[in-house]
């Protein structure tokens, strides 16, 4: 591909609502409900992640997009020759404006179009473009389970850098799913196909589509909830992340949890439910004592933070340290993955590259791998 027109959509409120543990961002209400509680935007931060790897290319590029936030204010801060091509009708912007603008960025001559969200504006890509235009998406948002996603902002940087470089780089056609929100804050997983996007795909650096089935034997994941009940220490605040396998967990004590949410435990006995970040602070910092995570990886991609986790945040993960992080996966899980390693995607590159490495993950009753945990870089 030799790109000189590259299109940038950002949907400024994308994953607002991970954190405030809202399982989702959709609609101007939960975007509220968001920054209520506190939450910052991070969509402009994990743009300017992604447009950094462009700087070498700049005086050869042009960056088509709408005004202020849904684009140019990134572009523009990050050095690079913008051409502002229209502008969202409302604030904030809709999913409508999205629409918009990939329409218009693809009718001014976009060579790919770069989107910044989740799988609400990957459906918004599908809308307005089908299958016409590559398309790279640069996560932002709560629901990731499409393929058309970059593992991270700095993999989607990575992929950019080597379509400008001129290196070969295959285009497929790769599935956007979404779940549907009120479903998912009921604690039911409801997702659909809603067409293709035509991806631009390098090595590790595009994520897979979620597997979405029960991909385990009920029993190995029985055998794992036994052993980590039998390693829990008094006196220890646990912070339970989704899953089935984390709930399994609680199960196995008696506790109901929730599947989708993030949950408290305390000496066997859950002491809060469907957390948020902020609660999360509060809890660690009102804790007199240890602190621990309890958090299984997204089947098909491998994502053990940043995928439908925000609730822990960059403070949270640094407050309770990698020692007490507690991985839990079936080896046919982690079969699945085919060698790709677990990624950590928090927000916070620094964090992401401290916590780098190799990590130990249980897959059974005193049974355990170490295997890989990567930010994404090669």
């Amino acid at each position: 591909m030799n790109i000189k027109k590259l299109g940038l959509i950002v949907n400024p409120w994308a994953g607002v609502g991970g954190p405030a543990g809202l399982k989702g961002s959709d609609g101007a209400d939960t975007v509220e409900q968001a920054l209520a509680a506190g939450v910052e935007p991070q969509a402009q931060q994990r743009a300017a992640v992604a447009l950094a790897a462009l700087q070498p290319f700049a005086g050869q590029l042009e960056i088509l997009c709408f005004g202020g936030s849904m684009g140019a204010l990134v572009a523009e801060e990050c050095g690079l020759r913008t051409r502002v091509v229209g502008e969202a009708a409302s604030e904030p912007s809709t999913p409508a404006d999205s629409e918009r603008a990939a329409a218009a960025i693809r009718a001014a001559g976009a060579d790919l179009i770069v989107f910044v969200g989740g799988d609400g504006t990957a459906r918004n890509m599908v809308n307005a473009l089908g299958g016409e235009c590559p398309v790279l998406g640069i996560p932002a948002g709560v629901k990731m389970h499409s393929a058309c996603f970059a593992i991270s902002p700095k993999a989607a940087g990575e992929v950019l850098r080597r379509l400008l470089a001129g290196e070969l780089v295959d285009l497929r056609e790769h599935e956007v799913r979404d779940i549907d929100e009120k479903s998912f804050r009921e604690g039911r997983v409801s997702t659909r196909y809603y067409g293709e996007l035509l991806v631009p795909e390098e090595g590790h650096f595009v994520q897979a589509v979620k597997n979405a089935g029960r991909e385990v034997e009920e029993l190995a994941v029985a055998d794992i909830a036994a052993k980590v009940v039998e390693d829990l220490e008094p006196d220890t605040l646990y912070i339970v992340g989704p899953g089935s396998t984390t709930l399994a967990v609680l199960n196995e004590l008696g506790c109901e949890g929730t599947l989708l949410g993030v949950d408290l435990l305390r000496d066997g006995a859950l002491t809060a439910t469907d957390v948020g970040a902020r609660e999360i602070e509060q809890a660690i910092a009102a804790h007199d004592g240890p602190a621990k995570i309890i958090l299984t990886a997204i089947g098909g991609q491998g994502h053990l933070i940043g995928r439908g986790n925000q609730q822990f945040s960059p403070t949270v993960l640094r407050a309770v340290g990698r020692d007490n992080l507690i991985v839990v996966a079936t080896k046919t899980k982690m079969t699945e993955l085919g060698g790709r390693p677990l990624l950590v995607d928090s927000g916070d590159a620094e964090l992401d590259a401290q916590w780098s490495g190799f990590i130990r993950v249980v897959t059974g009753y005193r049974d355990a791998i170490l295997y890989p945990l990567s930010n994404g870089d090669l």
